[in-house]
């Protein structure tokens, strides 16, 4: 495992387009915490987002991966250039004549994926620890990790989005038409579900669908929007925002099939 992983980090450090997507992913996530020193005025009044309580545990668990994994499309370029680098540089090939087996460099290749998924959960989890005790309001200890399972849902969804992007980078073999077919893929489940308006219980299945359903937007759980939203409707909306162990599954089903069909996929092409 080491040394698949040595491989494939050094292709990615010594690939300079690749390297300053990572590096910016990072500093992107970085920007979280700038959201807490923005002051806003509205009516005359001053007011800061750090005082709104977004910060307050346990909700920051939700809203921070939930921001979290809006970036998640940085290293989904590098996750698919990393594949379609492969193929033009002829690196593929090299490694397979050096002695590498088709199995173990799609293993290399999903080592990366998780480690890059592991080092965003890790960096979101230190950051929110250093939010959430800089401006939290509740500091306890079994409030501070009563959500902490939304992490957990982050790191899966992840490992799924980007075993998706490597699934893609290895059926279309050009990062910029599996960049475009993932494109296509999200309006299409976007059409099955709001214009085919497919049961929500099918669309649940759906790998982009499912991986959304692991952190919901969490925007609706403000009192604000939710005051609006009451004096709008006579009906009062109840939204559930929990990471559900089926939805786990779901996503972890995905990232088995994706897997599975990569090496397939490279298997059987004549290289």
């Amino acid at each position: 495992m080491k040394r698949l992983l040595s491989i494939e980090l050094q292709k990615i450090w010594k690939n300079k387009a690749s390297r300053v997507l990572t590096i910016g992913y990072f500093i992107l996530l970085s920007s979280i915490a700038a959201i807490s020193s923005i002051n806003f005025k509205f009516i005359g009044i001053d007011f800061r987002m750090a005082d709104m309580g977004i910060y307050d545990f346990p909700f920051i668990w939700h809203l921070n991966t939930f921001v979290a994994g809006l970036f998640k499309f940085f290293l989904a370029v590098v996750i698919v250039s990393m594949m379609s680098n492969e193929y033009s540089y002829g690196t593929l090939k090299q490694n397979l004549i050096d002695g590498l087996s088709k199995k173990e460099f799609i293993l290399s290749k999903f080592y990366t994926v998780i480690l890059f998924a592991l080092l965003s959960t890790v960096f979101v989890f230190v950051m929110t620890l250093i939010l959430g005790y800089s401006f939290s309001s509740f500091n306890e200890t079994s409030i501070v990790f009563m959500d902490i399972i939304y992490l957990f849902g982050y790191l899966v969804k992840l490992i799924g989005f980007f075993s998706f992007c490597l699934f893609l980078g290895i059926l279309v073999k050009r990062s910029a038409f599996a960049i475009g077919f993932l494109f296509i893929w999200y309006v299409f489940e976007k059409v099955l579900m709001h214009m085919i308006e497919i049961p929500q219980k099918v669309a649940d299945f759906l790998p982009l669908e499912s991986m959304y359903n692991l952190i919901k937007e969490p925007i609706s759980r403000f009192k604000t929007v939710q005051s609006i939203e009451s004096q709008l409707s006579d009906s009062t909306n109840i939204r559930d925002y929990s990471v559900h162990w089926y939805s786990i599954l779901i996503v972890l089903v995905w990232i088995s099939i994706f897997i599975f069909s990569s090496y397939k996929l490279l298997k059987r092409r004549d290289l």
